[in-house]
């Protein structure tokens, strides 16, 4: 299981455009991808331009399918003018844990 944890910072006052730009994604996602096991969108208590995107991955072939998806393509390109920088994104394996 390949397990992606991305962190976003958003601009101040583009939360709500930033939401529904990654909403339509997780809708393609739900809709289209099986193999994607986990797919979570989690804002800060702290901070609320601070985003974190949970996901999981079945396999390599799961997470390609993914990343080569058009909706991907274009929440990145509507969210490139609502970051306040690049997101931060660590590929983990998974080791153990509860479904």
């Amino acid at each position: 299981m390949i397990v992606v944890v991305a962190r976003l910072k958003v601009q101040a006052g583009k939360e709500s455009v930033f939401e529904t730009e990654a909403g339509k994604l997780i809708a393609h996602v739900k809709a289209n991808e099986p193999g994607t096991v986990a797919y979570k969108l989690c804002r800060s208590q702290a901070d609320a331009t601070d985003y974190l995107f949970y996901e999981e991955y079945a396999d390599p072939g799961a997470f390609a399918t993914h990343g080569g998806s058009e909706p991907m393509a274009a929440f990145f390109g509507a969210a490139g003018g609502l970051l306040a920088g690049r997101p931060e994104i660590t590929m983990f394996e998974m080791v153990a844990g509860k479904p």
